[in-house]
């Protein structure tokens, strides 16, 4: 088995490899690490190869700590290989941990999306050095938990058929009242689809993004057909939208966005199933609805987003929980000031910010 840095001229065979993959996720192409190049982060991209196949890649994600040389190391969606091959888990890792430590890391972190029930995955992943994460909030820097509706051997009919019946009745109710769905939007939208977006970050108390960085992701995106941007009207005007990804066979809802205004007419109703049969269209095995509350110990979905949740549970997918974020610790005591005295700064900076 060879390990090495991928050359530029083989981006296009490094994606290919990503992209049909299983499970592998736009995040780890070299697409992605260019997007992210434009906010502070350095990518490297690296293999592991075998009588010419690659057998294993990952897109690593260097973010410089101020004022040191020493950086943290990310591989979202990443490492992308057979978790269940031990061999190539162990070598692979020893492989990372040498190109993070020549650029002066202090740890990698890494989140594949493998299924929590997967415990041969976790244990060649722990033996290879990793320390697994528990989960906060949302899950970790990636949802842990997502929904996912299959779309493979079923027609369009059967699909809608399997919608709960208010949902069903809802996307036919936008229809009736005139909600029209653009699915053909250019980056010349993006300024629309973004004073939508804050409308509903300030009303549920998320963070927003520059405007800056959806068109670096567009740029980054859309000469490969990677990305689509969703607007919705009703009476002339914008109100819902959307940003979704196609990469391989598999289309993920990314960023949604919906008007205070017009809410009584379902214009997301009738925008998911529009997104759906996109997916569909597309030969997508899976329409990934992205993330959503863990499970409580009852079983149930956490209320923290419950009203998220309830909406994309109405299209019926399903659960998919993910076995969550791993630490590679290359300087236990860097690592330490990482993870105890930076949080409790970004605390005390955040309490400041309220005063």
């Amino acid at each position: 088995m060879e390990y090495r840095i991928i050359n530029d001229n083989e981006k296009d065979r490094f994606d290919d490899f990503i992209a049909a993959f299983e499970w592998g996720d736009l995040m780890q192409s070299v697409e992605w690490g260019v997007l992210k190049s434009k906010g502070g982060w350095k990518p490297v991209s690296v293999i592991a190869e075998e009588n010419g196949e690659i057998k294993a890649a990952a897109t690593l994600l260097a973010r410089p700590i101020p004022k040191t040389k020493r950086c943290i190391m990310y591989a979202p969606r990443g490492p992308v290989m057979d978790t269940k091959n031990r061999d190539l888990v162990l070598g692979f890792t020893d492989f990372i941990r040498k190109v993070a430590k020549d650029r002066g890391a202090i740890l990698v972190k890494i989140d594949p999306p493998v299924p929590v029930e997967d415990v041969e995955s976790d244990k060649n992943i722990r033996d290879a050095g990793f320390t697994h994460l528990s989960a906060q909030g949302f899950g970790g820097t990636q949802p842990k938990c997502v929904m996912q509706l299959d779309l493979k051997d079923k027609t369009p009919d059967e699909l809608l058929a399997s919608f709960k019946e208010k949902w069903r009745y809802n996307i036919r109710l936008a229809g009736r009242k005139g909600v029209t769905v653009n699915m053909d939007c250019t980056r010349d939208d993006l300024p629309v689809f973004y004073n939508i977006l804050k409308e509903t970050c300030a009303r549920d108390g998320f963070m927003v993004r520059s405007l800056t960085y959806f068109e670096d992701m567009w740029d980054a995106l859309a000469p490969k057909g990677w990305i689509k941007l969703i607007l919705t009207y009703y009476e002339g005007k914008a109100v819902a939208g959307a940003v979704a990804y196609l990469f391989g066979d598999k289309a993920m809802y990314t960023y949604g966005a919906s008007s205070n205004e017009y809410r009584n007419v379902m214009p997301n109703h009738l925008m998911q199933w529009n997104m759906i049969q996109w997916a569909k269209e597309n030969d997508c095995k899976w329409y990934d609805f992205r993330g959503v509350s863990p499970k409580s110990e009852s079983g149930e979905l956490d209320a923290h987003l419950a009203g998220l949740n309830r909406f994309k549970e109405g299209f019926r997918p399903r659960f998919v929980e993910y076995i969550g974020e791993y630490d590679l610790i290359l300087s236990p005591l860097w690592y330490k000031l990482w993870v105890v005295a930076v949080p409790k700064v970004r605390a005390f900076l955040k309490r400041r910010g309220r005063k």
